[in-house]
């Protein structure tokens, strides 16, 4: 099974939708392949979240009332069917198309980087790397070996730089899937912490370092050379400023 044909099969995966041999099939290809496992969990991970109560929103007290007072009013008395008037047709079907051309230009449009969902989903791919297994695809301190494994794996030049001179060495580098598109996540240490540099295209100019936090962890965000970059972990913000700088100011 390859990795298009994996992908068109990981929602019915998801779903027990599969038979036994295209389960077997699937679950094989995963065993060979962490990007499409990490997809997979990716997935799965959202599945989890859009059946969690922070997605579901209480009517106000006063809007509930208003509610069944008119369904009261409305059982107590019979149905009167006025047509509507035709300014009010008119309105109503231009509403109607407006807002479905609106949800149709939100479902198309990209997503960029600094959308608000995207902190959200690095800091989600962060802890998922640090589960067995999910660090590296290539584990190495050597960035004459990091980089020529991306080539062919991403689009894009990407800026391999070592600091273990300045206590941020190197470890590897793995194949991620964020922002709608395949992203290069570069894996640095400082002590006993793990640094996640997501790299990927970026859209317009240069922009200086903005940080945020997001589940615990903090995360700082820049464009350069016409990419993104966004550094995750849970060390404290000064030293992710400090790793921040040294990757922006060494050539």
């Amino acid at each position: 099974m390859t990795c298009p044909e994996s992908r068109e099969r990981l929602h019915a995966y998801l779903d027990e939708e599969l038979d036994p041999d295209g389960r077997a099939a699937f679950e094989d290809h995963l065993h060979g392949c962490p990007a499409c496992a990490r997809e997979l969990e990716s997935q799965r991970a959202l599945q989890t979240a859009l059946r969690d109560g922070d997605f579901r929103h209480a009517a106000p007290a006063g809007l509930r009332e208003s509610v069944r007072a008119a369904l009261r009013a409305e059982n107590a008395s019979p149905p009167v069917r006025r047509p509507l008037a035709p300014w009010l047709a008119a309105a109503a079907g231009l509403l109607i198309g407006a807002a479905a051309g609106a949800a149709g230009t939100y479902l198309a449009l990209p997503r960029q980087a600094g959308a608000p969902d995207l902190p959200r989903d690095l800091a989600a791919a962060h802890v998922r790397s640090l589960m067995a297994e999910h660090l590296y695809d290539v584990a190495s301190t050597n960035r004459h070996t990091v980089k020529p494994w991306f080539q062919g794996r991403v689009d894009f030049s990407l800026p391999v730089k070592d600091f273990k001179d300045q206590e941020y060495p190197l470890q590897g580098g793995r194949l991620d899937y964020l922002d709608g598109r395949p992203v290069a996540a570069l894996v640095y240490g400082r002590h006993k912490h793990v640094i996640n540099l997501f790299v990927w295209p970026a859209v317009g100019g240069d922009s200086a370092p903005r940080g945020e936090t997001q589940r615990g962890f903090n995360l700082l965000h820049w464009t350069q050379d016409g990419l993104n970059f966004w550094a995750v972990s849970d060390l404290n913000a000064e030293e992710l400023a400090e790793f921040a700088r040294l990757q922006r100011e060494t050539p």
